[in-house]
């Protein structure tokens, strides 16, 4: 079955299908670099750490020293790795399958 996501529109299918055409981190890091702001590119990967360490079982207390997420953000993020639409599970996995090989 599709995932329905209840934000979908087609510019933002348009902004998803130009991510799936970056071939590597140059190009990642050029085209991030364009289109947000550097406080919005350290948000974005704080959130991704957030996750990574939520899902290692670690305490709000210690993400929030190795991150300095806020208490909120923690709790937000790990909302939506119980509830959520399973992106940063998938991605999570997927990371750690390329770091085992």
């Amino acid at each position: 079955m599709a995932y329905e996501s209840k934000f979908k529109n087609d510019d933002i299918d348009e902004l998803f299908k130009a991510v799936l055409l970056l071939e590597d981190e140059e190009d990642c890091y050029r085209f991030f670099e364009d289109i947000c702001t550097i406080n919005e590119i350290h948000a974005i990967a704080q959130r991704l750490q957030v996750a990574k360490l939520l899902s290692e079982s670690r305490t709000y207390n210690e993400i929030e020293s190795i991150t300095k997420a806020s208490t909120a953000t923690i709790s937000r993020i790990n909302k939506c790795l119980v509830y959520g639409a399973d992106g940063y599970k998938r991605i999570l996995a997927r990371m750690k399958e390329q770091e085992e090989v």
